[in-house]
């Protein structure tokens, strides 16, 4: 278990735990357990404890941690029958997007998604989930193709905004952005997005434009991170928790403003600590948005995605 900075007392007790049941695993008549028990108790309480009432930046800090389940995850959990499908037909293939056509329930959809990686490695690849021009063109081609035979679309968002490198901006990121936006927009199917993690920027919007947007408990979305607004606002990085505050970037404040639809529950300590439960709830969210959206016309589906997005800011701006 990677532990996050404000975690370190639970860190403390949680390892003296497993010192102790180590100790008595060398020694067999050593009787611990009553001891480890009662470290294990203590650590719960204090788990229930940090996360009863997190601040926005440790939620920042808690929606990007490593082992939180990624896209793939869920592709490989929640989907059958998965056919990814590559590349945007102009330029290349971005790892960073993947996509493709699957079963949701026996129920054929388009999945397409941000990944992160999970190691090293699959990191690099991905690019840490920072998509390039060519990964926005793909998720329009892919969004197209299932407009084209009327499949729903399913997008998991997880990022921490477009790639911001010289190749990018020369190939077109912020056009590619606004088209895939603009994609979102125009489909005469059901669109349906969760936030798994980070929602960063216009990367994530041009995912995220969808009839039904759900966002994990512990997830964030944002206009910008929070370092970055410090960075502009105070000239000064290190004031990511003042800026964490005013951005308003949780699910909770979201949910409020009329961003965020729904709020899907994480285990306690976060999905990092319930990765199959986070994966389960997610699940149950997406088929409980398709429900509600079944049986609309092309025409309907624009319109409530349209009068979704028009509506925002109209309510909870005196919270």
């Amino acid at each position: 278990m990677n532990y996050l900075e404000f975690e370190k007392p639970l860190a403390e007790i949680e390892g003296k735990a497993e010192e102790l049941r180590a100790l008595a695993r060398d020694n067999s008549e050593m009787d611990i357990e009553k001891e480890a028990a009662a470290l294990d108790k203590k650590a719960k309480t204090m788990l229930v404890d940090l996360y009863n009432d997190l601040s926005p930046w440790r939620k920042c800090q808690v929606a990007r941690h490593a082992d939180r389940p990624h896209t793939k995850d869920y592709i490989e959990t929640l989907f059958t029958e998965y056919t990814p499908l590559a590349g945007d037909r102009n330029f290349a293939d971005d790892h960073a997007v993947m996509g493709g056509l699957a079963r949701f329930n026996d129920q054929p959809v388009m999945v397409i998604g941000h990944e992160k990686g999970n190691d090293t490695k699959s990191r690099i690849e991905r690019n840490f989930g920072m998509a390039r021009p060519e990964g926005y063109r793909k998720a329009i081609r892919l969004m197209d193709m299932a407009h084209r035979f009327n499949l729903p679309v399913i997008t998991l968002v997880d990022t921490p905004g477009a790639f911001p490198g010289k190749g990018a901006e020369e190939r077109g990121q912020a056009e590619a952005i606004a088209r895939s936006t603009q994609k979102c927009l125009e489909i005469g199917v059901p669109l349906i997005s969760v936030i798994i993690g980070e929602g960063g920027s216009g990367g994530a919007v041009a995912f995220a434009t969808a009839n039904r947007l759900a966002m994990l408990e512990h997830s964030i979305y944002s206009v910008i991170s929070p370092e970055g607004c410090a960075s502009i606002l105070w000239k000064d990085a290190n004031k990511m928790r003042e800026a964490a505050e005013a951005l308003r970037l949780t699910a909770q404040d979201l949910q409020k403003l009329g961003v965020a639809d729904r709020i899907i529950n994480e285990p306690v300590g976060g999905a990092q600590r319930g990765r199959a439960q986070t994966i389960s709830a997610v699940g149950k969210a997406i088929e409980l948005m398709l429900q509600e959206l079944a049986g609309k016309s092309a025409a309907e589906l624009v319109k409530d995605r349209r009068q979704k997005y028009l509506n925002i800011g109209t309510k909870g701006l005196a919270a």
